[in-house]
């Protein structure tokens, strides 16, 4: 009686976009096929998949299922789930927009469109009480958002810190545990598949910075987009950056930074020295982790694999088993955007960090005192030199500094730089 229920109980889904995650998500329904109707209460049917080209081949999935007419999807009042996994903001935007107008309940997996868009699509989904869920649009396979926003709501969250790009973190770990320069680690990157012909998105942060404004937004309940975001990333860190670190006790991650400060909100993306004692400092190869501080929970941190078609597929899965299941007991839209505040959002330039500074000087008498003349004018406290690499005319400076806003820093630099005993700055980076 029970079975014969379920299966006239059906739930119609509709694909859109059968790249690497829609490819996931199609193969996971079918392999948890069963185990979804007796978690759900009903079956869950992909009746549509929009595609750019119905002449591509496809091995392995069901050609009836294939459209090229949104239309037809949109129209279909059968359908009640929507699957976005194409990327990109247009059309997805507008077909996402639709959808909920007509109704649909939508699951995403695209952070471009929610750390831009998020506030518009959230608020259609409230206007039509449907369900618009986005859990793999941040950190591929790692539950992040739903914590943040159900498991973690009684904590007042004051930080949000993570490894939220797998290629630049598979590029860091090579660099440091192999000893390989930027441009070799890369090529590696690209090799296995973690590398996009083009990376610019990952290697300068851009990717990184998308996701950290979605988790900012939702963290601490104001909105947080893009362009808030300083982004720094990779491309800059050498050889000796790795060697300095490890004398120093410390590992150099990519990490998306968020602070909730009585002055706004504190968010940017940039490479930093990280002590060793520090759970993100063990995250490897293409993992990724993010750490939180609750005033409640205390420190939490999640971890795992953060990109690829079946980590991900899990993410937009775990939506898709969420939104069917409030179909089955009619409550869809109860979480909806919890962005309730307007905090400001702090400029970088008053944004305090510690610095690990990295120069060639001449090596001659008085350049240290010179150094530490300018960085006094310009409030900057140094915290421990390092003198290595003199040559006869030429010497390596490492300068450690204290907490000190951005702004001070780059005003001492920039007078640094007009000195003639200056030779070179060579690295600046921040340090947790």
């Amino acid at each position: 009686m029970e079975e014969n229920k379920i299966k006239e109980n059906k739930i119609k889904v509709a694909l859109l976009g059968l790249g690497t995650v829609g490819t996931g998500v199609y193969k996971l329904i079918h392999r948890r096929g069963d185990v979804m109707e007796r978690t759900i209460g009903a079956e869950l049917e992909i009746f549509r998949i929009l595609v750019h080209s119905l002449k591509k081949e496809r091995p392995g999935i069901d050609a009836s299922l294939l459209t090229d007419n949104w239309q037809e999807i949109l129209a279909d009042d059968e359908i009640q789930i929507v699957i976005e996994v194409m990327g990109g903001i247009e059309p997805a935007r507008t077909m996402i927009l639709d959808a909920l107008h007509a109704g649909k309940h939508v699951v995403t997996a695209n952070k471009d469109l929610v750390a831009e868009y998020g506030k518009e699509l959230l608020d259609a989904a409230e206007a039509g009480k449907c369900d618009f869920l986005f859990e793999a649009a941040v950190a591929g396979g790692i539950p992040i958002i739903r914590p943040l926003k159900q498991c973690l709501a009684g904590n007042e969250i004051s930080e949000v810190i993570g490894i939220v790009n797998g290629t630049t973190n598979y590029i860091l770990t090579k660099m440091f545990e192999d000893n390989m320069s930027f441009e070799e680690a890369l090529a590696k990157a690209t090799e296995l598949g973690y590398a996009e012909a083009d990376p610019t998105a990952d290697v300068e942060g851009l990717d990184a910075g998308r996701k950290v404004a979605i988790m900012a937004s939702i963290a601490f309940h104001s909105r947080v987009v893009f362009k808030d975001v300083y982004t720094e990333g990779i491309t800059k860190i050498t050889s000796k950056d790795i060697a300095y670190a490890k004398e120093f006790d410390s590992v150099i991650k990519l990490l998306g930074v968020a602070h909730n400060t009585e002055n706004g909100i504190e968010v940017g993306v940039y490479p930093m020295l990280l002590n060793k004692d520090h759970p993100l400092a063990s995250v490897r190869d293409s993992f990724n982790a993010v750490f939180v501080h609750g005033d409640a929970v205390d420190d939490a941190m999640f971890y795992g694999r953060g990109a690829g078609e079946l980590p991900t597929a899990s993410a937009v899965m775990g939506d898709i088993i969420d939104v069917a299941r409030d179909i089955q007991y009619h409550c869809n839209g109860r979480i909806s955007c919890t962005c309730y505040k307007e905090l400001p959002i702090k400029d970088f330039d008053d944004v305090k960090n510690k610095f690990f500074l990295r120069m060639q000087v001449k090596n001659q008498p008085g350049v240290l005192a010179c150094i530490a003349k300018v960085f006094g004018d310009h409030k900057v406290s140094i915290a421990r030199v390092v003198q290595k690499h003199a040559k006869e005319n030429e010497a390596e400076l490492v300068i450690v500094t204290d907490k000190v806003k951005e702004y001070h820093l780059k005003d001492a630099l920039g007078e640094l730089r007009g000195i003639d005993s200056i030779l070179d700055i060579s690295s600046l980076i921040r340090e947790y």
